[in-house]
């Protein structure tokens, strides 16, 4: 496509001469008397390049040239000067302007300046268009390294979380070995001990005394054997079972009953918001142990009073489940510890409660968040999804 050229000039011979040179070597040209006419069809028009008198009536060329530069960047101009005003034309030069021509002209100097000019407008547009092309490319590369980041973020934190499953995994493999031993090997001298127990209680010689103690003792047995139990459940059950229909605001409303007794003991103002829920096939007894376990540990954190607040809804495509109390809070530097089996800050227990917890929780993939302050109380909140694939899982008989 050839290109088009505006002759700006008040000289009715210069713009015919003009453009049967221009036009005799296959330019579109239009002309314009004037510089108001020439903004005019600028505004109306493409054009690749305007040759503009200096000299002209009502708006000089060198106030057109300000405008045209303004308002018309791309636009090259190549200023018509008459003989000895080479001044006048450095300043067009400054003031933007491609080149100029002095008049009168040789056909030969106007199609070769017009020809220079057009061709080096050609490149600056190329320039112009090759660095818009590289700065893209610049953006989707930055984009696609940030992309690329975001993944590998992504990936590391899947990889970290597949590595402390399998730790978790080995330390549970580990505490079922360790637990199957010590269970044998603890369980046959305390029924050994709580036989004796009770033949010295059966003693009708043995003083009121004597039968405190050996309660006492036969209590304590009891104890022991109850943590054996909980340690070979914890190591044992590394799945849930899908053996019935599952309703969670039944099981709370149920573990709920079951602590009636201790939250008036230890005087627990309970606050409960618990709604119907979809059921789903599963372990209702791993259920049971979420509620449980969360309910007992803000328990322990309550000794003298407080408030417990317990919240089962239905969103979107999961349960959610919150457990809230206003007990003595969980010290910062212990809340990533929480979940490791046998780790607890309570004299009594053996740290299995909220390592359990996690365990069911991984096995239905959800998820359970905890939010505390120390002095001011703790929220555990716990996230089912109802689609959950969750595996038979065969249990050993009891050691």
């Amino acid at each position: 496509m050839s290109a088009r050229i505006l002759i700006v000039d008040d000289d009715r011979v210069i713009l015919e001469l003009a453009s049967i040179i221009l036009r005799s070597d296959g330019y579109s040209v239009r002309t314009a008397g004037n510089g108001i006419l020439a903004l005019n069809l600028l505004a109306e028009e493409p054009f690749d390049l305007v040759l503009l008198d200096f000299m002209m009536p009502g708006k000089d060329g060198l106030e057109v040239l300000q405008e045209i530069k303004r308002d018309f960047p791309d636009i090259a101009v190549i200023i018509f000067t008459g003989m000895g005003s080479e001044n006048i034309a450095v300043n067009a030069m400054k003031a933007g302007a491609a080149d100029y021509i002095i008049k009168p002209f040789r056909n030969h100097d106007l199609l070769e300046r017009t020809a220079n000019v057009l061709r080096s407008r050609r490149l600056e547009m190329q320039n112009i268009e090759l660095l818009a092309e590289r700065e893209r490319h610049l953006q989707e590369i930055q984009q696609w390294n940030m992309e690329l980041e975001r993944r590998v973020a992504e990936k590391s934190q899947e990889l970290e979380a597949a590595q402390a499953e399998i730790i978790q995994a080995e330390k549970l493999t580990t505490l079922g070995h360790l637990a199957a031993g010590l269970t044998h090997e603890i369980r046959n001298p305390l029924n050994s001990i709580n036989l004796f127990a009770q033949i010295l209680k059966s003693d009708h010689a043995a003083s009121p005394q004597s039968v405190e103690f050996l309660e006492r003792i036969q209590s304590e047995i009891d104890r022991i054997d109850n943590l054996l139990i909980k340690l070979l459940g914890v190591s044992r059950r590394t799945q849930n079972r899908v053996d019935s229909l599952v309703e969670v605001h039944i099981v709370a409303e149920e573990v709920l009953k079951s602590f009636q007794p201790q939250f008036a003991a230890q005087q627990i103002q309970l606050q409960t918001e618990v709604n119907p829920t979809p059921a789903f096939y599963g372990d209702q007894e791993a259920v049971r142990q979420i509620f449980s376990n969360l309910i007992s540990n803000a328990l322990h954190s309550m000794s003298e009073g407080g408030e417990l607040s317990l919240s089962v809804v239905s969103i979107q495509n999961s349960i959610q489940i919150k457990v809230s109390d206003n007990g003595c809070g969980i010290p910062l530097e212990h809340q990533a510890r929480v979940f490791d089996p046998f780790f607890t800050t309570r004299t009594k227990g053996i740290g299995f409660g909220l390592s359990s917890v996690l365990r069911i929780i991984k096995t239905y993939k959800g998820k359970i968040s905890l939010n505390s302050q120390p002095g001011k109380g703790t929220t555990f909140t716990v996230v089912l999804p109802l689609q959950m694939p969750v595996p038979v899982s065969v249990q050993e008989d009891p050691a």
